[in-house]
C-alpha cells in the first residue's frame, strides 16, 4: 500500500525524497514549531511537513492499524483509548484504506463521519426498508452515519484511498468502536435472550450509554450479516470509465498545484 521509498531527499537523512516530499521540506522550513501540513495526494500517499523536515507517512510513521489487517490510521484528534471513561469528546484520524478492500462490517458506539478523497462506496443496513443500500462515494463526498448503524465502508479503486475519519466518544482500542457480527453475537450469548435491553455490557467497566442499554445485539449481528453477504455476491463496486479520466486529471493537477 505505502510504497514510498526510503531513500534521502529535502526531508531529512532517512525520510522519503521525490519532488513531492522535497517541496514539502520547503514548506517546513517556514513552520513554527507545533504546525503539522499534510498534503493528501490523489494517488493515495500522504506528505508530512513539520519544523523538523518532510517525509512520506506509512505505517512505520504513527500509523494504526485500523480495524483491518491493511488498513491504518494516524490520529489528529484523541487517541485509540479515547473512550466515555477518558474523554476527548470526539477521534478525528486520516486513514489510508487499501486498494479493491472493505472493511469488515460493523457499528460504532459514536456518530461516524467519513471524508473520502477517491472512489469509496459505503454499505449501510437500512433499518427501515430491512435492506443493504449501497452509496457511491466519490473524492470530496462525506457522509455522516448515526451511532449503531451497521455499515462497512470500501475503496472501490485499484490504489490506496485516503479518508478522514471522525468518530464521537470513541477510540479504536475501545470495545465499541467497531462492533462486528462475531462480537454482536457474543454479546447476544453473553446476555442469554435476544435483547441486550437489560443486560447489555458495560462501556469500558462504566456505565453502559443509553443506546447501548437498548441494543438488541441479535438484531445488530443479523443485519451486519446482511452487509457481509451483499459485499459477497454484489462485490464493493468498480471505478467507472469516466471516474478513471477524472482521476487523471486530478494526479495532472496535483503535479501542478503541488508543493516544489
Amino acid at each position: 500500500m505505502f510504497d514510498g521509498g526510503s531513500g534521502t531527499g529535502d526531508g531529512g537523512p532517512g525520510r522519503s525524497g521525490g519532488p513531492g516530499v522535497r517541496g514539502m521540506a520547503r514548506i517546513a522550513r517556514e513552520l513554527p514549531y507545533g504546525v503539522e501540513v499534510f498534503h493528501l495526494r490523489p494517488d493515495g500517499r500522504v506528505h508530512f511537513a513539520d519544523r523538523e523536515g518532510a517525509r512520506e507517512l506509512g505505517p512505520s510513521e504513527e500509523f494504526l492499524r485500523f480495524i483491518d489487517d491493511g488498513q491504518f490510521a494516524h490520529y489528529l484528534v484523541g487517541d485509540a483509548r479515547t473512550s466515555p471513561e477518558r474523554p476527548s469528546n470526539a477521534t478525528y484520524k486520516l486513514g489510508v484504506v487499501g486498494p479493491r478492500s472493505a472493511f469488515t462490517p460493523h457499528a460504532h458506539g459514536g456518530e461516524h463521519i467519513v471524508l473520502s478523497l477517491g472512489h469509496a462506496s459505503c454499505g449501510l443496513y437500512d433499518p427501515a426498508r430491512r435492506r443493504v443500500s449501497e452509496v457511491r462515494l466519490f473524492p470530496g463526498a462525506m457522509i455522516r452515519i448515526p451511532e449503531m448503524m451497521p455499515h462497512s465502508f470500501a475503496n472501490r479503486g485499484a490504489g490506496p484511498l485516503t479518508i478522514l475519519a471522525a468518530n464521537t466518544g470513541f477510540g479504536i482500542d475501545h470495545e465499541d468502536y467497531a462492533i462486528t457480527a462475531d462480537e454482536a453475537e457474543r454479546r447476544t450469548a453473553g446476555a442469554g435472550s435476544g435483547s441486550g435491553s437489560d443486560q447489555a455490557p458495560e462501556a469500558g467497566g462504566g456505565v453502559p450509554t443509553l443506546r447501548q442499554a437498548t441494543t438488541d445485539y441479535a438484531v445488530l449481528a443479523a443485519a451486519l450479516r446482511d452487509i457481509e453477504r451483499a459485499q459477497r455476491v454484489g462485490g464493493i463496486g468498480a471505478v467507472s470509465a469516466r471516474e478513471r479520466i477524472a482521476a487523471g486529471l486530478r494526479r495532472a493537477a496535483a503535479v501542478l498545484e503541488g508543493p516544489r
